[in-house]
């Protein structure tokens, strides 16, 4: 690499500049930190391209407008730096983030939000997988979150990718101690969410459903229903109760963070055969099929 750095274990986008991740800071005052007063999003490379990048960066560009973050870059700016971080890095398969934080109060004290200084930075790492691979193979067994649910869409609205994850966390424990790898989390009205990092999906009766409200609008997601309707595979959204996600013919995640992966356990019950279902496995393969498209991967020229 021309500068020398070593960034195998990732590197950060900061200011202009491309630094190793060991480097890159914020100050103790800033509002990202204190108060979670933040955006994000989380776009992958794979075998030296970016995944759908230009969808990624729309959803974060709309996510800093909804919180009126402005951090003095446009689209296509923000892409440019996300370029050139995994470009210097070296990164052929990473987890690259990118952010929007209020930042810190130009006037020391201040309560009001309009007087922080807004600012972008990015970080990527190797290739990160949400659920780990040896579990992913065998079918991840979750949880449906009992004591603990979904923060209300009316306080924190869950299109925003953000670090409002208390809830998560709280539920993510519990799971764990309990044996599960993982959890899903219901809302007020007894209706499946999503779960710590993941949108997730039932197979009923044939057809594909997913969330219609309290989950973020994944790219993953939006992949899914893009594979269904290639597949002639009926998809859509709508309420799905825990009985119903418990008696799924087929259940899985999608996530940025490890794409597609099998459920074969929700709760104490056993779906299938207590292995991964064959529409899972057609949506699974499709879906990394999709990475070898060049309308849906932007390939990087490595410094």
């Amino acid at each position: 690499m021309s500068n020398h750095m070593d960034y195998s274990a990732g590197a950060a986008w900061m200011h202009g500049k491309v630094i190793p991740i060991s480097e890159a800071k914020i100050s103790v005052l800033d509002w990202g930190l204190t108060r979670s007063d933040i955006t994000y999003d989380v776009v992958h490379v794979w075998n030296g391209a970016f995944f759908r990048i230009d969808d990624y960066l729309e959803r974060f560009i709309t996510s800093m407008s909804k919180l009126r973050l402005d951090v003095g870059l446009d689209k296509e700016q923000i892409r440019s730096a996300l370029i050139n971080l995994i470009s210097t890095s070296g990164l052929k398969s990473a987890y690259v983030s990118m952010v929007a934080s209020r930042g810190t109060p130009i006037i020391p004290g201040t309560r009001d939000p309009r007087s922080c200084k807004n600012h972008f930075y990015a970080w990527a790492v190797p290739f990160v997988w949400v659920i780990p691979k040896d579990v992913a193979k065998r079918g991840a067994h979750i949880s449906i979150a009992k004591e603990t649910r979904r923060i209300s869409a009316q306080s924190v609205d869950p299109t925003v990718k953000n670090y409002h994850w208390g809830d998560m966390t709280a539920a993510l424990f519990q799971a764990l101690d309990d044996g599960y790898d993982t959890t899903v989390l219901l809302d007020q009205n007894d209706h499946i969410t999503e779960g710590p990092g993941f949108n997730i999906f039932a197979v009923i009766n044939g057809k594909v459903v997913t969330p219609k409200s309290g989950a973020l609008e994944g790219i993953t997601r939006k992949t899914v229903f893009d594979i269904c309707s290639e597949l002639q595979i009926p998809c859509s959204t709508t309420d799905i109760s825990a009985m119903a996600l418990q008696n799924a013919d087929e259940v899985f995640t999608a996530t940025t963070a490890g794409g597609i992966v099998p459920v074969t356990r929700v709760n104490d019950c056993i779906l299938g055969n207590d292995a991964p279902g064959a529409v899972t496995h057609k949506i699974l393969d499709t879906y990394w099929d999709f990475h070898k498209r060049p309308d849906l991967n932007t390939d990087i020229i490595y410094k």
